[in-house]
C-alpha cells in the first residue's frame, strides 16, 4: 500500500538491501538470484555472463553487461535505457507531466533555473538491462546530487505520489547537448557514473555539485553512461529533440526516440 511508504525507514532499508545485493556467499547469492530471474521473466540469453553461478553478487548480476551488437544504435536521439515511457511531451510553463492530472515543475526537479523543452521520462523495470548510456555525442559539464525521499517509482506509486521525481533522491547529468536525470527508489542502494565512480550519497536532504566545464570528459552517442544497483527511473531532458513517444511504450538502449 502506497501509505507504507510514508511510514517505512526507507533509507535504512536501502542501505539494506546495498549491502546483501554484495554478499559474496554462493549458495545465498545463486539461491536469490536463481529466485529473481524466475520471478522476474529475466532474459539472461542477452547477457555476456548467461550462467547465474558466472556472477560475483547479485548487485554484480544486476549491472550484467550484453553482448555486442544486443542493442544497434539508431539515428539521432536514442533511448539511453532499456524500459517502459512513463510520460514524454513538452514542458509547458516549466512543467512536466508525472501522471494523469499530475504535474511537477522543472525547477524543483534540478533545483535551479535552468530551462528545457521537452523531456521523456523512462521506468526500468527489475528484468530490464541497468546500464544507462549516452543518447547523443556530447561533453559533461556538471554532475548534482541532491538527496531525498526513495519512494518507489512504478506506475502505482507515480500516479499517487505527488512530486515524487522532485522529491526522490536524484543525480542530474549536465551535458552540452542535453541533461539526463537518474532518479533513486527504494531498494536502489547506490548510482554509479562512469566518471565519478559510486555516487557516495551524503546525508538526507543534502546535495553536491560537481563542475566539470573545464574538464575532457565526453561521451560517444551509445557509450555507457552509468548504472542504477537496483531498478529505478531517468528523466531525459532537451532542447534540440522531441520525443516521439507512446505512454506505456516499451524502449530499447539505443533506440531513436525523435
Amino acid at each position: 500500500m502506497i501509505f507504507l511508504q510514508y511510514l517505512i525507514p526507507q533509507h535504512a532499508l536501502s542501505g539494506l538491501m546495498f549491502r546483501f545485493a554484495r554478499i559474496e556467499n554462493r549458495w545465498i547469492k545463486n539461491k536469490f538470484t536463481h529466485w529473481f530471474v524466475k520471478s522476474y521473466q529475466v532474459d539472461l540469453s542477452q547477457a555476456n555472463r548467461e550462467k547465474v553461478e558466472d556472477y560475483k553478487t547479485f548487485n554484480d548480476f544486476f549491472t550484467r553487461s550484453l553482448k555486442p551488437d544486443m542493442r544497434p544504435i539508431g539515428k539521432g536521439l536514442i533511448s539511453p535505457v532499456d524500459g517502459v515511457v512513463s510520460q514524454a511531451g513538452s514542458i509547458t510553463n516549466g512543467d512536466l507531466v508525472q501522471a494523469k492530472d499530475k504535474k511537477f515543475t522543472l525547477k524543483a526537479l534540478l533545483g535551479n533555473k535552468q530551462s528545457f523543452k521537452d523531456f521523456t521520462t523512462i521506468y526500468l523495470s527489475p528484468s530490464d538491462y541497468h546500464r544507462i548510456h549516452a543518447p547523443l555525442d556530447g561533453k559533461l559539464l556538471k554532475m548534482d546530487y541532491i538527496g531525498g525521499d526513495l519512494f518507489s517509482v512504478n506506475n502505482q506509486t507515480t500516479n499517487s505520489v505527488n512530486n515524487i521525481f522532485a522529491r526522490n533522491e536524484r543525480v542530474v547529468c549536465y551535458f552540452d547537448t542535453y541533461t539526463i536525470v537518474l532518479v533513486g527508489a527504494i531498494f536502489v542502494g547506490s548510482m554509479d557514473t562512469v566518471w565519478h565512480g559510486q555516487i557516495i550519497t551524503p546525508p538526507y536532504g543534502k546535495q553536491f555539485s560537481v563542475d566539470y566545464s573545464d574538464k575532457d570528459i565526453s561521451l560517444k552517442k551509445g557509450e555507457e553512461l552509468g548504472r542504477f544497483n537496483m531498478g529505478s527511473t531517468v528523466i531525459l531532458l532537451s532542447n534540440t529533440h522531441q520525443f516521439d513517444l507512446k505512454v506505456g511504450q516499451a524502449v530499447k538502449m539505443g533506440q531513436s526516440l525523435d
